[in-house]
C-alpha cells in the first residue's frame, strides 16, 4: 500500500492516487455487449435462454420465478435472517419516506399559475448480481425507494444458480421490498430485456442496480431508451482521521471495502504520522486472519493508500478531491467537519458508524456514486423514481402583464412566431 506525505509528494502524485475513473471504454467489451443487446432486441426470450445456457450453465424453459418458488423461499430462510431482513426493510422504508415530494402550484395577482407535478414512474427494473454471490441487501436498497415513490410495478432480474433457482434470500428480500415479478436472467442480456422488452419480460422506464462491467456497459448503451440510476464502479472508502482515531477501527473499515474484490479502493487521509503507522500495523495483523487475505493484499497493493497531510484543513481538501463513495469521519469532533464535506456519497460519523451499518440497516440506500462521481451525483433515492412535470396556466390578463418581455426576447432571438403567438392572442 502506498504511503504519501504532502510535504514530499507532488500534487500530481496525490491526485493520481485519490482520483479514480470508471473504465468503460474497452472496445472489445462494448462490441460484445452491443451484439447481446441487438440479439435480445431481435429474438427476445429465445436469445435470453441461449445466453443463460452459455453464461450461467442453466437451460430454462420458464424465465419467471413461480409463486411456488416464492413460497418455498419463505420456508428455507432461517428465522434470524428473516428478522434481520425485515429490520433492514423497515429502516430503509422509514428513511426514504422522508424524501417524498408533493406537487405544488403558486399563482400571482393577475391569474398566472405555475407549478410542478410529481408523477411516479410506471415500471422500474431492478438488477441484482447473482450466481455464486448473494445480495439480498441490494434488493432492499434498490426496490424499497421505488415502492416508497409510488412506482406501479417493479420487476427484478438476477442470474440463476446452477440448479436453475434463485437464492431464497433474494426471493425473500424481493417480497419484503414489494417486487412484483422476478426473472432468472442476468448479465447484459437482462439489461437488454428490461430496456427493450421480450415475450416474458416487460420493457421498463428505468433500470437501477449494480452489476459487473458487462452490466454497466449495457446500462450505458441503453440509456436514452430507458433511464438508468448511475454507472456504478467498484466500491471505495476514504477515511478522514485525526490523532484521536482508533487505528483498529480505521484498519478494519479500510478492509471492509477492500474485501469486495481486487478493483475496490481504500484510503486514509490524516495529519498524524503516528496514526498512519499504527493503521499499517493493524491492517497487517487483520489481513493475516481474514479469509479473503489474497484479495485484500492485492486490493491494497493496487488501490490502497495513506496520505499524511500538513493539517486537517488539507486533509478535508483532499477528501473532497477524492469524492469517495463512503467517507468516514474518524475525528474527535465529526460534526465540526461535516459542513465542509462537499463530495461524498455517504458520510459515516465517528467510531460507531461503520460502513457495514450503512451497507445493511442504517436506512439510506447503499447504491452510491463511485469513482469520484460524488462530485455531482447522489445516492439512489426516491427522486430517482419520479418525474417532475412543469405546469403553466395563465389568464389573458396575466399573459398581457408579461407580453412585453416575451416579445422582446423573441425578437432578439429572431423567433417571429414566438412573438406572434402572444400578439395574436392579445389582439383577439
Amino acid at each position: 500500500m502506498r504511503v504519501l506525505s504532502t510535504d514530499r509528494a507532488s500534487r500530481e502524485e496525490v491526485r493520481a492516487l485519490l482520483r479514480r475513473s470508471l473504465a468503460l471504454d474497452d472496445a472489445e467489451i462494448e462490441s460484445r455487449v452491443h451484439a447481446i443487446l441487438n440479439d435480445v432486441a431481435d429474438r427476445g426470450d429465445d436469445a435470453l435462454r441461449e445466453y443463460t445456457t452459455r453464461f450461467d450453465g442453466v437451460h430454462l424453459s420458464r424465465l419467471e420465478v413461480t409463486p411456488e418458488e416464492l413460497q418455498s423461499a419463505q420456508q428455507e430462510v432461517p428465522a434470524p435472517v428473516v428478522e434481520a431482513l425485515r429490520l433492514a426493510a423497515v429502516r430503509i422504508r422509514r428513511f426514504h419516506e422522508h424524501q417524498k415530494r408533493t406537487s405544488w402550484f403558486e399563482t400571482d395577482e393577475h391569474g398566472g399559475l405555475v407549478g410542478q407535478m410529481i408523477t411516479p414512474l410506471r415500471r422500474v427494473g431492478v438488477y441484482v448480481p447473482g450466481g455464486l454471490a448473494v445480495y439480498p441487501s441490494s434488493v432492499l436498497m434498490c426496490a424499497i425507494p421505488a415502492r416508497v415513490a409510488g412506482v406501479e410495478e417493479i420487476i427484478l432480474c438476477t442470474p440463476p444458480r446452477k440448479d436453475g433457482t434463485v437464492h431464497p434470500l433474494v426471493l425473500l428480500a424481493a417480497q419484503e421490498a414489494g417486487v412484483n415479478r422476478i426473472f432468472k436472467v442476468g448479465g447484459a442480456q437482462a439489461i437488454a430485456a428490461m430496456a427493450y422488452g421480450t415475450q416474458s419480460i416487460p420493457a421498463v422506464d428505468k433500470i437501477v442496480g449494480p452489476g459487473n462491467i458487462y452490466v454497466t456497459v449495457a446500462k450505458k448503451l441503453v440509456y436514452g431508451v430507458v433511464g438508468i440510476d448511475m454507472l456504478a464502479g467498484p466500491s471505495e472508502v476514504c477515511i478522514l482521521a485525526d490523532d484521536t482515531a482508533n487505528p483498529r477501527y480505521v484498519a478494519i473499515d479500510m478492509l471492509t471495502q477492500a474485501e469486495h474484490d481486487v478493483h475496490t479502493a481504500a484510503f486514509l487521509i490524516t495529519p498524524s504520522p503516528a496514526l498512519a503507522q499504527a493503521v499499517l500495523q493493524e491492517i497487517e495483523k487483520a489481513v493475516a486472519e481474514l479469509p479473503r487475505r489474497d484479495i485484500l493484499q492485492q486490493t491494497l497493493a493496487q488501490n490502497g493508500g495513506i496520505i499524511i497531510t500538513r493539517d486537517m484543513d488539507e486533509a478535508v481538501e483532499l477528501a473532497n478531491l477524492c469524492a469517495p463513495e463512503h467517507l468516514a469521519l474518524m475525528v474527535a469532533e465529526p460534526w465540526r467537519y461535516l459542513s465542509r464535506i462537499r463530495c461524498a456519497g455517504a458520510v459515516l460519523m465517528g467510531d460507531y458508524s461503520p460502513q457495514s451499518l450503512g451497507d445493511y440497516v442504517a436506512g439510506p440506500s447503499h447504491t452510491l456514486p463511485t469513482s469520484g462521481t460524488a462530485r455531482y451525483a447522489s445516492p439512489l433515492n426516491v427522486d430517482d423514481f419520479v418525474k417532475k412535470t412543469s405546469v403553466v396556466s395563465f389568464t389573458r390578463e396575466a399573459l398581457w402583464k408579461v407580453a412585453g418581455a416575451i416579445e422582446t426576447l423573441a425578437q432578439v432571438e429572431g423567433l417571429d412566431a414566438h412573438r406572434q403567438a402572444v400578439e395574436w392572442r392579445l389582439q383577439d
